[in-house]
């Protein structure tokens, strides 16, 4: 076994001890609402989303209301989770396509998931791993800068980091760990809260490492 190896088995198994429940961060009541709250959370934290979609979805919580509003409505609605020009636009963009195309019905593949306006393939992952269990890694910023110091990947980017993960991890458990990584890296080994040598799994799985680790974006 090799050393990138022995590391996820005991990354994987130390968070099912720290995080055996895994609930979705961002409150929503289906598939719709979570692609919503997803897209909104694009460089915007979870908790702020959390605070702006009840208001949202009082006046649409499905594509047939949310076309009835204007992208301004959406707009003003959103404001606070920043990007909002963008972000409405899509919102409403994609509605009108997903009952023009999918018969208002949220599609579960990531081919068209990715087609819709403002939904790329981190949204994608996650409206499948979370409404449809289908298996995979969404790979955010936080997964991203844990799995650099962890040692599990290169760290060139986000794609680079998603497919080493992949191929360490079991892929029955892509969907719960991905969360757990997450709850982890907030709770644990923040941006600013651990530099690669602090918290209790970075100092675990590098324990010869004397310097800090400087993560790539």
């Amino acid at each position: 076994m090799s050393l990138k190896q022995e590391k996820a088995d005991y990354i994987c198994q130390r968070l099912e001890e720290l995080y055996p429940e895994t609930p979705i961060p961002l409150d929503h009541s289906d598939s719709y609402t979570l692609l919503i709250a997803v897209l909104l959370s694009a460089q915007c934290t979870d908790e702020r989303v959390n605070k702006i979609t009840p208001h949202l979805f009082k006046k649409a919580n499905n594509p047939y209301d949310m076309v009835k509003l204007s992208v301004q409505e959406i707009q003003d609605i959103i404001r606070p989770c920043g990007l909002s020009p963008r972000k409405s636009k899509a919102i409403f963009d994609l509605s009108a396509i997903i009952i023009d195309k999918h018969k208002g019905i949220v599609p579960a593949s990531f081919e068209a998931l990715e087609e819709l306006p403002g939904v790329g393939h981190k949204t994608a992952s996650v409206v499948m791993a979370q409404s449809f269990g289908v298996p995979a890694f969404p790979v955010d910023t936080h997964i991203h800068r844990l799995a650099q110091r962890w040692g599990l990947t290169s760290g060139k980017n986000v794609e680079i980091t998603e497919k080493d993960l992949k191929k360490i991890f079991p892929r029955e458990k892509w969907n719960k760990l991905h969360l757990q990584i997450i709850f982890y890296g907030r709770e644990h080994c923040s941006a600013r809260g651990c530099d690669g040598l602090i918290c209790e799994i970075c100092s675990t799985v590098n324990f010869l490492r004397k310097t800090a680790v400087t993560t790539r974006k």
